[in-house]
């Protein structure tokens, strides 16, 4: 087997590959053996059909059979003997072997690229030092007491007005007759000035007595994320049965201990406090990754291959599908593509494969490994945060060696960041407002 190998660029390859006559012929040959003991050819007992009776009859077949067979057998080795590191797909164009000459065929691959030592020693890094406000503190308690308000109905004779929460009966029509995507819904809770519907619906509601009936008209915008009623005008025949007033508790110890695991507000407000600091140092800890980020890729040139930044996409695109279904819509409904997306996040694709392998150097070139002891703490971290049994976390990572070998991946890069951070300076400083 000859193997000749042509630069595309520093990552995409041609690979020339040719596979002497006589061990096509030898494929061919067993191939036609194979089949003349199982063919069933009519006027003929099984095993006796003659070869140029079968290249009659399975000629295509089995050219096309034995060509794929030459290139499995053969495109490892020539990865091989070329002594490339080949990432994604090869792409090949086969030829049909005929058993005339050798067999010639050419695989398009791609390469992780070459990256030149990484210098990360020496950085200079801000770190923001956010502290918890009081505004925060009260923000954060008036919306615990949002979640605890309670709706009654309203004693005082008086119009809806917002804020209230009214119980409606409705239907919608287009030009004047009922339209399905807007069909006849009974006692519909609404807060008023929330808008689930529109924003104009809920400002014709305001003034409404119950038990009055009124006439709603409203045009639906052209980017309303229901595109079956997107531009159109339709008028609702709307009956408001009810009005009611939300009346939110007394923010005091009994207040925490509604909230099931509290004695007293003080501990509650020192709980609000503690996952404030949290989330703040979290916070400061991704600004700190972004700034490595932003100088070792201002540092680092290479080329990215496409298939990693392909593969990369397609985990973007899959966290947006999934994030649309867990809020009870999909791209369809969003008027969006998989096209549209992928020509969004190509860029940021392609950023975070240059990050991952930035971080591949630099783990390989300081010689980075994981104790048994790293990977044992990696699977608590990650148990603490999904809030999981440890063993349940274990067992997800087993079931697959790619599963396991992603994680790896992810420990060896936190502790090559952890590395980069030691080995420079590091300045506190207040947030810029």
């Amino acid at each position: 087997m000859q193997v000749t190998v042509e630069d595309l660029s520093t990552v995409k390859k041609v690979l020339h590959i040719e596979i002497p006559e006589k061990v096509v012929v030898s494929k061919l040959d067993k191939a036609y053996k194979d089949l003349k003991k199982n063919a069933k050819v009519k006027g003929f007992r099984p095993g006796k059909t003659p070869r140029t009776v079968l290249e009659g009859l399975y000629k295509n077949d089995v050219n096309a059979d034995v060509s794929s067979k030459l290139i499995q057998d053969s495109l490892i080795d020539a990865i091989k003997e070329a002594e490339l590191k080949i990432v994604g797909r090869p792409e090949i164009e086969p030829p049909i072997a005929d058993g005339k000459g050798p067999y010639k065929y050419n695989a398009t691959v791609e390469i992780e690229p070459e990256i030149e030592t990484v210098n990360f020693k020496g950085l200079t890094i801000k770190k923001n030092l956010y502290k918890v406000s009081a505004e925060e503190m009260d923000a954060q308690l008036k919306m615990l007491q949002k979640n605890l308000a309670q709706q009654k109905t309203l004693e005082e004779d008086r119009p809806a007005r917002e804020g209230d929460f009214v119980l409606l009966d409705y239907e919608g029509f287009k030009d004047g007759k009922p339209f399905a995507e807007t069909q006849k819904t009974e006692n519909f809770t609404l807060k008023i000035g929330d808008g689930p519907i529109l924003k104009e619906f809920d400002e014709q509601l305001i003034g409404m007595s119950a038990g009055e009936t009124r006439e709603v008209k409203v045009h639906f915008p052209e980017d309303y994320f229901n595109n079956k009623v997107a531009d159109l005008e339709i008028t609702f025949n709307v009956k408001l049965n009810g009005i009611r007033e939300v009346v939110l508790p007394a923010i005091d110890d009994e207040f925490a201990k509604d909230l099931g695991q509290y004695k007293t507000l003080k501990q509650l407000k020192d709980e609000i406090r503690n996952n404030l600091i949290k989330g703040y140092e979290k916070r400061s800890e991704q600004e700190v990754q972004e700034q490595i980020y932003t100088v070792l890729l201002e540092k680092t040139n290479f080329e990215v291959p496409d298939s990693l930044i392909n593969f990369e996409l397609e985990g973007i695109i899959k966290e947006v599908e999934r994030t649309l279904t867990y809020h009870g819509s999909s791209l369809e409904e969003r008027s969006l593509t998989k096209e549209d997306l992928a020509e969004k996040y190509r860029d940021t694709a392609e950023k975070q494969v240059r990050r991952h392998l930035i971080l591949k150097k630099i783990t390989e070139q300081e010689n980075l490994t994981l104790s048994n002891e790293d990977l044992e703490n990696g699977y608590k971290d990650m148990a603490r945060a999904f809030n999981q049994p440890l063993e349940k976390i274990k067992d997800f990572y087993k079931q697959k060696d790619s599963n396991i070998e992603l994680f790896k991946n992810s420990l060896l890069e936190k502790k090559a960041l952890k590395l980069i951070i030691e080995n420079s300076s590091q300045e506190i400083v207040e947030p810029e407002l």
